[in-house]
């Protein structure tokens, strides 16, 4: 720790930072707009000045910039002295000489940091009255809007964009007062995490797109705390509602898994709670349907209700679950039925793959990475994932711990490693190593140390051999070829010359042997940090609630607890031991072969869909009930790091989450959804910790709940008006310790229960830092959620000790593969991933759809040429019970004897992977346009169209 003196006060300070992080840290109000707490100081904007003082003695001082002077120990210095308040006057005056006057008009007014620090600085007068240089804005794609005269020239849009995400498509042009950022021509802007500019902005240049459309005043938005239902990392969110619609969704700081940051899959995919695609009353269909054509009619409450109570009362009923459901909805249904009669609802090929991880997990000695915490890596090893594609978050990590060679050589050379522009300079290009071992190129080939293509099973040989040589105990791969023998001998110099390695894999190959290599690698390596990625929000979830569960009311673990797979259910239903079905929130095709799926639903007497989507299901089903979406109910669901973490209910609604459904048709055996948290932690031990997730709703009083809306929240009298002139009552949230009002006590709310960040003085995001320990570090009180599985990963903290009762020191997988040697007559599918349309829900929103690339296969060019197909062409093929006939891209990059087929895009599902292909020219085919998306891919796979 270092002391300094601010206007003659004492602080303890953590060494090796900044003043101005010091500053802040302390509460604090400095102005500043070039810096950022996750990019360093650059020094650009000069409005951090304060006077520094030689010592006690010294009463003259000299004008410092907070910035770009080191927090030492002794330093003295002072916010108030008049000079220093002058010069941040003047700086802000300079910077304002240019920017426009439309603070009544643009998106950013209520909660921008360009109005913050202008009112901070002293500067309420323009004194400036000549002509103002002018810019022509651009298109930016369907996320961002951009106001270029607003700009004051901070930078922070091009060192985010550019240096943190890895973007090369937004530059800076110009120079003095002219400079310009934006593309060099109007386009989408390409890279993933490009919706972050409108929080980095600290003016209105960069602005979210999808907000503007339904607009509402900032302080006119009511929030609640909220988890990502796009993957299974688990970013904290902030969703905004206004008149019942959810407006826009904005980043919650977690220090251990999303930082500052989300991915644009997380920002604006959530439109499809607003979608006409949702469920909002319950529907019938059936012999007493009113419509000839026999489509879906609304029903009464009273009858849908009646009809899931005889379902759930039948012991010929089988229950589908969802890993995008909550573990409350899960355990409702669950408990309903009991567990043999209960399916998970994963996808047949990958409910063993997360249930392996989750068994690897649990292993005393796996130590589990948190997302941030790869930042402090210097080696990663990245077995069969497209990090970006299927965890982008997690990508975004990986990406600063290659950047972070630099900080490494700045602590080498003395150099402090918040001073970027000089870390940079130093660093040149020099990275941490970085190994990529995939079927298919990635984004992230470009900064790999070593990039290699092969197939599933030789990813997974290479892998155990990787272990082998590593460790001798592991298991060895005795015919692995001479490339590949190089290529191990390669990663492994890489990994053993690194003190702080990671190990990170996942399901998307849907190849449990590579799992398997991922863990004996990671343990190869003293048990380094290991993180799977999943496909779901809450896959890990259900695949821990099913684990070594008992029997409601029993204390002996059920010999049917873990209930049964889809493949299992669908047999069930054909044998006809089952005669009803009740699916909640999943579309089954999505997950199962479709001629098998539509005669088991044909077969059936009575099909009850639970759901806030429309689907394929849906539209077979008898009763359509509908759910609350994420955004109108309470739940919770554990990420890829086995962290239980809830989301709230944005807006009161009328729509019942399904848990309700199921309890009332039960009998209400748990009044509240506290108590069915208590249930579901005693009924599934390795949920048991789930009760500390969050606070319940006895937190507060009622009277002194925790404030969904702003204190400046207005019109809210008004908002019903055109249906009643009375004022009506506000809805009251019995569920949690949250309010739908703008009474209450929001200070010192456990971080969990943050709806936002708003401190006096700092209207924008940039508030944060009140809520935090240390800038940048935990906020106060801890990081919301509780990790289940407690085996945390630091890296570089050594191996971790096993307790008495622990399995033995290390267990081996040995399940080593044959090699793969491609079949000249059929070919192998592997699934590619895409962040605009793998995943089901984002895909409904409008911004996404706009970036989902052209229906496509993607073939080596030595196997089209066999196929005598051409770019350009069209390949037709039977999978899953489905046609195709899609677009053909050449990737050279593609192992011979691989299709890949990208997962969520024009129908393809993860079932057409499980048998090999046989494709055909499609002779009647007629080229498709290529969206932007489409061109991405292109230009950084290698690929041609």
């Amino acid at each position: 720790m270092a002391k300094i003196i601010v206007d003659g006060k004492e602080y303890q300070v953590a060494d090796g930072n900044n003043l101005l992080h010091a500053c802040l840290s302390q509460g604090l109000n400095l102005p500043y707009f070039c810096w950022h707490p996750a990019m360093g100081s650059v020094g650009a904007c000069r409005q951090c000045a304060v006077k520094q003082y030689q010592d006690g003695k010294d009463t003259r001082g000299r004008i410092v910039m907070a910035c770009m002077t080191p927090a030492a120990d002794g330093t003295r210095i002072s916010l108030e002295d008049p000079q220093a308040k002058d010069f941040r006057a003047g700086i802000i005056e300079l910077l304002m000489t240019n920017h426009p006057h439309d603070c009544p008009v643009c998106e950013e007014g209520g909660e921008c940091h360009l109005q913050d620090m202008t009112e901070m600085s002293g500067h309420t007068f323009r004194r400036y009255d000549l002509g103002k240089r002018t810019h022509r804005n651009q298109y930016l794609g369907p996320f961002i809007n951009h106001e270029m005269n607003r700009c004051i020239a901070c930078y922070r849009c091009v060192r985010y964009y550019q240096d943190y995400a890895g973007g090369g498509d937004l530059q800076m042009f110009g120079a003095h007062h002219h400079v310009y950022f934006g593309r060099h021509c109007d386009g989408t802007l390409e890279n993933p995490f490009s919706g972050n500019l409108v929080e980095v902005c600290p003016t209105g240049v960069f602005t979210d797109k999808t907000f503007s459309k339904h607009f509402t005043r900032k302080w006119d938005l009511q929030c609640a705390p909220s988890i990502c239902q796009h993957c299974a990392l688990g970013c904290n969110t902030s969703p905004a509602e206004r008149y019942g619609t959810l407006k826009r969704i904005s980043n919650r700081y977690h220090s251990l898994i999303n930082g500052y940051f989300l991915c644009d899959r997380g920002r604006f995919g959530y439109d499809f709670v607003n979608s006409d695609q949702r469920i909002d009353r319950p529907l019938r269909r059936g012999p007493q349907a009113t419509d000839t054509e026999n489509r879906a009619q609304p029903a009464s409450t009273e009858s849908a209700a009646e009809a899931l109570v005889r379902v759930l009362s039948d012991p010929q009923t089988l229950a589908v679950g969802s890993p995008r459901a909550s573990l409350e909805n899960n355990f409702a249904l669950r408990s309903a039925v009991g567990p043999q009669r209960f399916c998970a609802g994963f996808d047949p090929l990958e409910e063993q793959l997360v249930r392996s991880v989750a068994d690897i997990y649990r292993r005393p000695q796996v130590r589990i990475a948190a997302p941030r915490k790869l930042e402090n890596c210097n080696a990663v090893l990245v077995l069969g994932e497209d990090i970006l594609n299927t965890a982008p978050i997690l990508a975004l990590s990986v990406r600063q711990a290659v950047r972070g060679r630099a900080q490494e050589l700045a602590q080498q050379a003395g150099i402090p490693t918040w001073q970027d522009a000089a870390v940079q300079e130093l660093a040149q290009q020099q990275k941490n190593p970085l190994i990529i071992i995939t079927p298919a190129a990635t984004e992230f080939d470009a900064i790999a140390t070593v990039r290699a293509r092969r197939a599933p099973a030789d990813i997974a040989r290479i892998g155990y051999a990787l272990a082998n040589r590593l460790n001798a105990e592991a298991p060895a791969v005795d015919d692995l070829g001479q490339e590949d023998r190089e290529l191990v001998a390669e990663i492994v110099d890489l990994l053993e010359s690194a003190d702080k390695p990671a190990v990170i894999s996942g399901t998307s190959l849907l190849n449990g042997a590579v799992i398997e290599a991922a863990a004996n690698v990671a343990a190869a390596l003293d048990n380094c940090p290991l993180h799977y990625c999943l496909a779901e929000c809450n896959s890990l979830g259900l695949a821990l609630m099913s684990a070594e569960s008992t029997a409601i009311g029993s204390t002996e673990k059920d010999s049917g607890a873990n209930g049964q797979t889809l493949d299992q259910a669908l047999s069930q239903i054909e044998k006809g031991t089952v005669k009803r079905l009740l699916v909640m929130e999943n579309n089954l095709y999505r997950r199962c072969h479709r001629e098998r799926l539509e005669r088991a639903l044909d077969s059936l007497e009575e099909v009850i869909v639970l759901d806030h989507t429309w689907s394929e299901t849906a539209a077979k089903a008898d009763w359509i009930l509908p759910a609350a979406s994420f955004a109108e109910t309470e739940g919770t669901v554990v990420n890829s790091e086995a962290r239980a973490q809830r989301f709230f209910a944005i807006y009161p609604s009328q729509i019942q989450p399904s848990w309700a459904w199921i309890n009332a048709a039960r009998g209400a055996p748990w009044k509240t959804i506290d108590a069915l948290i208590q249930a579901c932690a005693a009924g599934a031990p390795l949920l048991a910790a789930i009760t500390k997730a969050a606070p319940g709703a006895d937190l507060r009083r009622p009277g002194d709940k925790i404030p969904r809306m702003s204190h400046r929240y207005s019109g809210r009298t008004a908002i019903n008006a055109s249906i009643n002139v009375s004022e009506p009552m506000q809805a009251q949230d019995t569920f949690s310790a949250l309010a739908f009002s703008m009474e209450g006590n929001a200070w010192q709310a456990p971080a969990s229960m943050l709806p936002g960040s708003w401190s006096p003085g700092w209207n924008s995001n940039q508030s944060i830092h009140k809520f935090q320990q240390e800038v940048n570090g935990e906020l106060i009180g801890g990081s919301s959620g509780v990790r289940l599985l407690s085996n945390d990963a630091e890296p570089g903290a050594g191996k971790p000790q096993s307790s008495k009762n622990s399995p033995p020191a290390q267990h081996w997988f040995s399940r080593v593969p044959p090699a793969y040697k491609a079949d000249t007559e059929t070919l192998l599918p592997v699934a590619l991933y895409h962040i605009f349309g793998s995943e089901e829900l984002s895909g409904l929103s409008a911004p996404i759809s706009a970036r989902l690339p052209i229906n496509y296969v993607a073939l080596n060019p030595v196997d089209a040429q066999q196929l005598h197909i051409d770019r350009g062409d069209g390949v037709s093929f039977s999978a899953a019970g489905n046609e195709y006939s899609l677009a053909v891209r050449l990737a050279p990059e593609l192992p011979l004897g691989l299709v890949g087929l990208p997962v969520g895009i024009g129908g393809l599902t993860t079932a057409a992977l499980e048998t090999p292909l046989t494709l055909q020219k499609a002779f009647d085919w007629r080229p498709q346009p290529a969206t932007d998306d489409a061109n991405v891919f292109a230009r950084d796979t290698g690929a041609t169209l």
